[in-house]
């Protein structure tokens, strides 16, 4: 018997624990970008090689679930589930606290200003892009849940189309994200919530498409 089968379901999970908690305190300390090799997680939490490898096999797994907890405990938690709200207000309001991550003006701006010193002005190595991927994973799979409530309720009726309209909502808050790091018209909170709204319409109320010729 190895010493993973002997393991404890509660061992198990405490392990688990203790190696997320590890790798989170080496990106507090080097920023997203760092690198979480096997042997320094490993290290810090007296664990085995072979023990942090059965609970996360990639350093990607690990780093994506860490970069999970992490936005798990920033954002609070969606009120996406309250049937007594329209859909369309609730997907609205989800997509308002993912831009309240950014701020606005001089908020906007120093969240702009880390986000291309650590993703664009950089030389694009492998570890680069495996930290941005898990960021932007997290931020689609969140998009993806919000819709499958909706689409549970009956508010969305393709749910083979989900990722992509997830990936288009993504893509409307990154702009957004940069147009509030941009000098902006005095009405620009009233512009963004008619592009949440748009952007909501075309996601919960599509309209049909011509055949292609």
């Amino acid at each position: 018997m190895s010493t993973h089968d002997s393991e404890t379901t509660s061992d198990s999970q405490s392990t688990r624990e203790r190696i997320l908690a590890a790798a989170a305190e080496i990106i507090a300390e080097d920023g997203v970008t760092a690198k979480l090799s096997v042997r320094a997680v490993a290290s810090r939490v007296g664990v085995s090689t072979g023990s942090l490898r059965h609970h996360f096999p990639t350093q990607q797994m690990l780093r994506d679930e860490v970069m999970q907890r992490v936005y798990d405990w920033v954002l609070p938690d969606s009120e996406i589930g309250n049937s007594a709200v329209p859909p369309r207000d609730r997907l609205v309001d989800c997509l308002r606290q993912v831009l309240a991550m950014t701020g606005a003006g001089p908020e906007a701006r120093a969240a702009m200003d880390t986000v291309t010193a650590t993703f664009i002005a950089v030389e694009q190595t492998e570890q680069v892009r495996e930290s941005y991927l898990a960021m932007q994973r997290d931020g689609q799979r969140r998009v993806e849940e919000w819709l499958r409530v909706l689409a549970e309720e009956g508010a969305l009726t393709d749910k083979s189309r989900i990722p992509q309209l997830a990936r288009f909502l993504c893509s409307v808050l990154d702009g957004i994200s940069l147009e509030r790091a941009l000098p902006a018209e005095d009405s620009l909170a009233q512009l963004e919530t008619e592009t949440l709204y748009v952007a909501a319409d075309a996601v919960l109320n599509p309209q049909p498409r011509p055949a292609p010729r």
